[in-house]
């Protein structure tokens, strides 16, 4: 009997689960909690307490309760999803039970402190060691489970295949994360103004040279054809996962290969988070600013490059401090973070010009012109609903984090005129601050789910991920081109561009 006709695709299907989300989350400006439920997870050092629900307002709610909840929800959303996808809904349930428990799992145990804690919050989770992964470390695990279950027990990857969907996952993920990029541009807007400015010219100068370099080496000396090097360089270049799947999607490329770039950036991302901050910390010390731009340009995934930053941040500014300059924290990070918002900000704007090119040029026929509906087709939908959920919350939250500034200002003039306007000034400032946290706190809600996806991506990611075929399509290969890309010219371009724009930018210092 033949497959039925899906009502709608896997693209659009990501959209609207990644919108609706979105939606929900914004309850929270409204007054009403919709999604405070969620279940987080901290890193731990001890399972009790490791999990909580997202929001103070469901603070009563037993841990248990606040992940089954989680299950519950997302089991609904994705069955309704399934069944407009026309697949069996009683196999699909039952194999995405599986896929959940096993994900999270894999998850709970990647924010392990011995593995995930960072060496600036070692003393926090009271340990002297750890593996410095940061909680991405769960999406390395879910990997690795996902290889282990796909290869070695394929009768029981085999039982929940209907469920194995990693580009809806990761599609739907993306989808909710530019609400969060939109509220740390939002937050970038109001209180790094100049720092804003200077990161999207360097990555706007970086990722055209870091892609037509990787372009070039993957093409010219390792020989790989143009559906594996565009995605290659768009992961290298911008942020792995993201920018990899939607270039993969803009150019129709078989989906294992952005699968295989993602996986490769996570990984080396881990090796960069381990040397660079200690790197910037020896030579960059009077030029803080460029190693907290230089730790955005060069670690791919958004986590290792905000931890990158933070652990420079705090390795500097203790260096600082012993000669007796005291940064006030938090700047290098800042710059970490604004340089990367605006590297994942452009997956979008790439994925409609390569579409466009592939169209035009790659699959074109010269001489004839190329439908606007066949450059529709092609271009990853999924990116629409990205570009709407960061437009969206930028447009909420840029206004309230201008007054934020504005209000921080007038508290300072205030305070240093010893004026009697003190009070009222710091309660401006307190009720502005108040309006974006809780922006911020819609967003974060939101932004657990897209965890989730993005855990669950990796470990089905594993499942279809063959090791006999990954090496006959050229993993090894593929890792020598990052090996030789990254360390050959990404890093210290990044260094070159982050001097050019951020030498002699300096943090304000303490007391000041």
């Amino acid at each position: 009997m033949p497959e039925k006709t899906p009502r709608l695709s896997e693209d659009w299907l990501a959209v609207w689960i990644g919108l609706g989300i979105f939606v929900l989350s914004l309850g929270v400006l409204a007054g009403v909690d919709l999604l405070g439920w969620g279940v987080t997870t901290k890193v731990w050092t001890h399972p009790q307490g490791s999990l909580a629900p997202v929001s103070k307002a469901y603070a009563n709610w037993p841990a248990v309760l606040s992940l089954l909840a989680t299950y519950l929800f997302l089991l609904v959303i994705t069955t309704a999803g399934a069944a407009a996808l026309r697949l069996k809904l009683g196999q699909f349930a039952l194999g995405f039970t599986v896929i959940f428990w096993i994900s999270y799992l894999c998850w709970f145990l990647g924010s392990y402190a011995y593995i995930a804690q960072t060496p600036n919050k070692l003393a926090e989770s009271g340990i002297s060691w750890s593996l410095n992964l940061t909680p991405e470390a769960g999406f390395i695990v879910a990997l690795v489970a996902g290889l282990i279950v796909g290869n070695f027990f394929p009768q029981f990857a085999r039982w929940f295949q209907s469920a194995i969907r990693p580009e809806w996952y990761i599609k739907t993920g993306i989808v909710i994360l530019g609400a969060t990029l939109g509220v740390k541009a939002a937050d970038q807007l109001g209180l790094f103004q100049a720092v804003m400015f200077r990161g999207l010219c360097a990555i706007v100068e970086a990722y055209l040279i870091y892609w037509a370099v990787v372009y070039f080496v993957a093409r010219k000396f390792f020989k790989f054809p143009r559906e594996w090097a565009v995605p290659l360089a768009s992961g290298i270049s911008i942020c792995g996962v993201s920018a990899a799947i939607a270039t993969g999607a803009a150019i129709k490329a078989r989906p294992v290969i952005p699968i295989m770039v993602s996986s490769l950036v996570v990984i080396f991302a881990v090796v960069e988070l381990l040397v660079l901050p200690f790197v910037a910390q020896a030579v960059l010390t009077e030029q803080p600013m460029v190693a907290g731009a230089w730790m955005g340009l060069a670690v791919k995934t958004d986590g290792a490059a905000v931890a990158s930053g933070a652990i420079a941040d705090s390795l500097i500014c203790a260096k600082a401090a012993a000669s007796g300059v005291r940064y006030e924290p938090g700047w290098i990070m800042g710059a970490a973070a604004t340089v990367k918002v605006f590297i994942d900000v452009f997956i979008g704007v790439w994925a409609f010009v390569l579409a466009v090119i592939w169209c035009t040029t790659i699959e074109g026929t010269p001489g004839q012109g190329v439908p606007v509906g066949q450059i529709w087709q092609r271009f990853p939908k999924f990116v629409i609903g990205y570009m709407v959920t960061f437009l969206a919350v930028l447009l909420i939250a840029a206004p309230i984090a201008r007054d934020v500034g504005k209000a921080k200002v007038a508290l300072k003039d205030a305070k240093a005129a010893n004026s009697a306007q003190v009070k009222s000034a710091e309660a401006d400032a307190a009720a502005v601050t108040a309006k974006l946290d809780r922006v911020k706190g819609a967003t974060g809600e939101a932004d657990l789910f897209r965890g989730i996806f993005f855990v669950m991506t990796f470990f089905t990611i594993g499942l279809v991920s063959n090791f006999k075929k990954l090496w006959e399509e050229g993993i090894g290969k593929l890792a020598a081109v990052y090996v030789v890309c990254l360390f050959g010219f990404i890093i210290w371009v990044g260094l070159l561009i982050s001097w050019i724009f951020f030498h002699g930018v300096q943090p304000p210092l303490l007391g000041a």
